[in-house]
């Protein structure tokens, strides 16, 4: 009997790996490769701008903010779609994020923002849930294209520059000052402590400086330092071209005037009076700072510490940076901007100039300081709101100069922007004349009783900054008890406040709880020659009066300069920043040199 031979295995069933068939692992294996590219197609399918406007919630209402904006066109032609800003790059988190979209696929089921009224009931919450994951990732997203490896400061504008590199020594991300930047902001309809939480630096997210963003700081810093020598030199030029023509005429006027009178000595033509101030000192010897004031509006100072408003507050108020951190290079736009009209300025003046260039030179001897500040006269602007177009008939310009006392809140960072408040007059909260009637005993101890002149909030009991639940900014009637007020004169807490007018007349005072004038020693000339101003005063280095700086040296102050010019008054004013000036020290900003 013959045995038949052993019939063969099929192939696939020949050859084992790891107990198991290699035609059956060559199988799954296919199958998964197929699986896995249907499902990242799918995956990937639902991360295109197509599928996500494919709902009417999504094309009607925010792809609409979103088109236009510098995310969907720029010059280079790299945009970002809806999946850049909102959808992990990485498996993991991408499969997370997934797993929560499917919450927003159900609102779009029951119709939780399927109207544009639902969607903006909903929108800040919405923009607080991807603040939150941002804020979380370290702005993961936003780090997939703009890294700070790779930024340039020297093609930043000088605030973006300063805050970034504010952000990597202090620990910020990318959220927390670029909100809204592709849809409509929300931030300034969150509540102010939620932002002021989200918002706080994060100790983890703290990075090293590049070296190439250093070296490109150093560039940038360099090239704008020569460009404002040049710019500098150029201005002195035209100055001392202007003084040249000034000198001329005042020597053809006396001449002429001598000749006249047989040769008795008359005396040269001034603007106003106390044309004797600073006569011994030699100007031309005294170094010139440049002075910029620009327009600023209905700023106040309730207003630069809001969050809601102003993206500088929390560098201001809990970072400690001054004005002029971010905003020195800047004023120009800011002045231009402001003064156009808009949020800031809801009555624009036609013609009016958004800053002013001026010049400033200090010099002292052993008992006084003098001021000398020279600046180009723009001609008449007629404000549009007042009868004959002059606020201040009778003053076409007046100077002020305010040094902050000790003890003042933010005073070494902000400088006179600290009196400035939101119910001052011609300011937005500004109380009706009845609201002030209604306050006798507060109006009792005020020496302008129907308007609210400037303050510090020191002399306040409360000062409303946040405006919750609908309060009004400010603290005019909050007013602190009579003791209090007169401890913080003696302490030195107030503003000392000088003023000079078209006339050359001046007062001296200043700033707590009102503005004060007293009989503070002061003297001063004003005068329009070439179309150039030149105003000059002096005051005691140390008086001892009260609301009296006592100035010294070794020490540095925190100075602001305001000038109300084609008969402005109130608020519509040109202002500097903080300032910073010293007695014989080339390090402050004005170096008041010894003659």
């Amino acid at each position: 009997m013959t045995s038949e031979p052993e019939k063969k295995k099929p192939i696939w069933r020949r050859y084992f790996l790891w107990g198991m068939p290699v035609a059956g692992i060559a199988a799954a294996f296919v199958g998964g490769i197929i699986f896995w590219g249907g499902f990242n197609t799918a995956m990937e399918a639902t991360n295109t701008k197509e599928f996500c406007i494919s709902c009417h919630e999504m094309r009607d209402f925010v792809y609409e903010e979103y088109t236009g904006t510098i995310h969907d066109v720029n010059r280079s032609g790299v945009g970002a779609v809806c999946s850049d800003c909102h959808v992990p790059k990485d498996w993991t988190h991408k499969m997370i994020r997934k797993i929560k979209a499917s919450k927003e696929l159900y609102g779009k089921m029951v119709g939780t923002i399927n109207t544009r009224e639902k969607f903006e009931a909903k929108r800040v919450h919405l923009a607080m849930n991807e603040w939150e994951r941002m804020k979380s990732s370290d702005s993961r997203e936003c780090r997939n294209c703009h890294d700070f490896e790779s930024m340039m400061p020297e093609f930043q504008k000088p605030r973006a520059r300063q805050q970034h590199l504010n952000a990597m020594t202090a620990g910020q991300t990318c959220i927390d000052c670029h909100k809204g930047i592709a849809h409509s902001d929300a931030r300034d309809r969150a509540d102010e402590e939620y932002l002021e939480k989200l918002e706080a630096p994060n100790p983890d997210f703290i990075r090293e400086i590049p070296p190439e963003y250093l070296a490109s700081l150093e560039r940038i810093e360099a090239k704008e330092t020569a460009e404002a020598e040049a710019e500098k030199a150029e201005k002195q030029a035209q100055q001392e071209a202007v003084q040249a023509q000034i000198a001329a005429a005042v020597d053809a006027a006396v001449a002429e005037e001598r000749a006249k009178t047989s040769g008795e000595e008359a005396a040269a033509p001034t603007g106003g009076g106390g044309s004797n101030v600073g006569a011994d000192i030699d100007w031309n010897a005294v170094a010139s700072a440049d002075l910029k004031l620009f327009y600023p509006g209905q700023a106040s100072f309730e207003w630069v510490q809001n969050g809601k408003f102003h993206g500088g507050a929390r560098p201001l108020t809990k970072g400690g940076d001054q004005c002029t951190t971010c905003h020195a290079k800047e004023l120009d736009t800011i002045g231009n901007k402001i003064v156009a009209g808009g949020e800031l300025e809801p009555t624009p003046i036609p013609g009016k100039r958004g800053v002013i260039d001026a010049t400033v030179q200090a010099a002292h001897d052993d008992q006084n300081l003098y001021i000398r500040m020279q600046w180009p006269d723009a001609g008449h602007n007629p404000a549009p709101f007042v009868d004959g177009g002059k606020m201040d008939p009778d003053n076409q310009i007046k100077v002020a100069m305010m040094i902050s006392g000790t003890g003042i809140e933010m005073g070494e960072q902000v400088g006179c922007w600290a009196s400035c408040h939101a119910d001052n007059t011609y300011m937005p909260f500004a109380p009706e004349a009845d609201a002030i009637a209604g306050n006798a005993d507060v109006v009792g101890r005020m020496t302008a009783q129907d308007t609210v002149t400037k303050y510090i909030s020191e002399s306040r009991t409360e000062v409303e900054v946040k405006g919750r639940r609908g309060k009004a900014l400010g603290g005019w009637d909050k007013l602190q008890a009579a003791d209090q007020i007169e401890q913080y004169l003696a302490d030195g807490t107030y503003l000392d406040l000088m003023r000079v007018y078209a006339d050359g007349s001046a007062t001296n005072g200043y700033l707590l709880e009102q503005r004060v004038v007293n009989d503070g020693e002061i003297a001063a000339s004003a005068s329009l020659d070439g179309g150039m101003w030149t105003v000059v005063f002096s005051r005691p280095l140390n008086s001892g009066a009260p609301g009296d700086v006592p100035l010294e040296a070794g020490q540095t102050y925190t100075v602001g300069f305001a000038i109300h010019d084609d008969f402005a008054a109130a608020r519509f004013h040109h202002v500097t920043l903080d300032t910073s000036l010293a007695l014989d020290d080339d390090g402050a900003f004005i170096n008041v040199v010894k003659q």
